[in-house]
């Protein structure tokens, strides 16, 4: 009879995304052992494009860490954004409005090769290419993971006090929980967004929000020379009936202004389709067993929370940790899930607010669509209602 290969750590991470890797990072700062097991190749999870726009706790934790070194040289610090409605721009200063903060447009793929890259160096452990992840004995003291090093490859165990899942929304970790234990809400939005990335020279420097009869759309950035614009559009659709001139045909229509300004165009390089939800899984937590991030919570990209949801996760997990290894006290890790469902519902309802305002559903009656343009046309000319969107945009206080 073969022997399964066991390894011995005090953390076992499932999961090398933003969750995971910041999750590593934290308790090794701590002292605590861990081990990252992620299915993809280093190559895949760095190469994996996507946007990140980081809260400005999130900036200072980065800094205070030791990790923002890259993103403070390359990173775009937006200090407002503009609205744009009925032809016209409004512009909210968020810096103005919450004391001087601002939010950081960095790429969370190349947060994820920061962190890869000074975990290594660190001398972290991170196995690549694992397969056929399976969790045990979560109820007990002495938790395991099986998993292998690729399809072929024998079976190994990762012994460990604790299971971090930040394995993403399609992982096991969540399914470990039982069906009974947990609750889940979701809302399935009949649009999309279209996204691409273009070589060109910034049109705006800050993102601009722009509801259109015709749909939302979204100019963003990624570097001096890249830009990154959004169109929503039916999740269903094909990006094969979107070539490049119909993109730019419908990102004028629906980005211009009667003030004239202009969008510059480039060549696209690359673009797709992409559906949106909102979802919370309740609860986070099963015995020695702990979600975070989108294996715990999704939001649609409108509010720009995502990552920054898995970031503070982890920061309160690791907290959690530290502590019982300090004292052993549980009642951080037993509250671990009421702590970050504050948050996380407080993050889905402003990403909700923020898709639900600014784009076109055509479920909407003529009615909900005025609505919504008065929910516009409001927030622009009050201070109050321009503050709460800024302290929910540049990120609330942790806890």
């Amino acid at each position: 009879m073969q022997t399964t290969k066991a390894t011995r750590t005090q953390v076992a991470i499932v999961g090398a995304g933003p969750a995971g890797l910041f999750l590593s990072h934290l308790l090794h700062r701590q002292g605590i052992e861990s081990v990252i097991l992620e299915h993809r190749t280093r190559e895949e999870i760095e190469g994996t494009i996507r946007a990140g726009v980081l809260e400005q706790w999130v900036v200072d934790l980065m800094n205070g860490m030791g990790l923002g070194g890259r993103m403070m040289r390359e990173g775009h610090f937006h200090s407002g954004i503009t609205l744009r409605f009925d032809r016209r721009s409004h512009h909210i200063d968020m810096a103005e409005l919450t004391g001087g903060k601002r939010v950081t447009v960095y790429a969370q793929h190349e947060v994820i090769r920061d962190l890869v890259s000074a975990r290594l160096e660190d001398g972290g452990s991170i196995l690549f290419g694992v397969s056929d992840v399976q969790f045990h004995d979560l109820d007990g003291k002495a938790p395991r993971v099986s998993f292998r090093r690729g399809p072929d490859a024998p079976p190994e165990e990762l012994r460990c006090d604790f299971v971090a899942g930040c394995d993403g929304f399609h992982g096991p970790a969540r399914q470990a929980i039982p069906a009974a234990a947990r609750a889940e809400y979701q809302i399935v939005y009949p649009f999309g967004w279209l996204g691409i990335l273009t070589a060109a020279p910034p049109s705006h420097p800050e993102l601009i929000y722009a509801n259109h009869e015709r749909g939302f759309a979204l100019l963003s950035t990624r570097s001096p020379e890249v830009q990154r614009l959004y169109l929503q559009v039916d999740p269903r659709d094909d990006i094969a009936n979107w070539p490049d001139d119909r993109i730019w045909s419908e990102l004028h229509r629906r980005l211009e202004e009667d003030a004239g300004w202009s969008l510059t165009e480039g060549a696209i390089f690359q673009k797709g389709i992409i559906a949106m939800r909102s979802f919370v899984c309740e609860t986070m937590q099963h015995g020695r067993l702990f979600l975070a991030g989108d294996a715990a919570h999704i939001v649609p990209p409108t509010g720009a929370k995502g990552l920054n949801l898995a970031v503070a996760d982890v920061l309160v997990l690791s907290r959690a940790i530290d502590a019982y290894y300090k004292s052993g006290g549980m009642e951080g890790l037993e509250g671990y899930s009421a702590t970050c469902l504050r948050r996380i519902w407080k993050a889905e309802r402003f990403s909700w607010y923020m898709t639900t305002m600014l784009h076109r559903n055509e479920q909407d009656s003529p009615f909900e669509q005025r609505v919504h343009l008065a929910e516009l046309d409001y927030l622009v000319h009050s201070r109050a209602a321009m503050t709460a969107l800024a302290e929910n945009y540049v990120g609330l206080p942790m806890e």
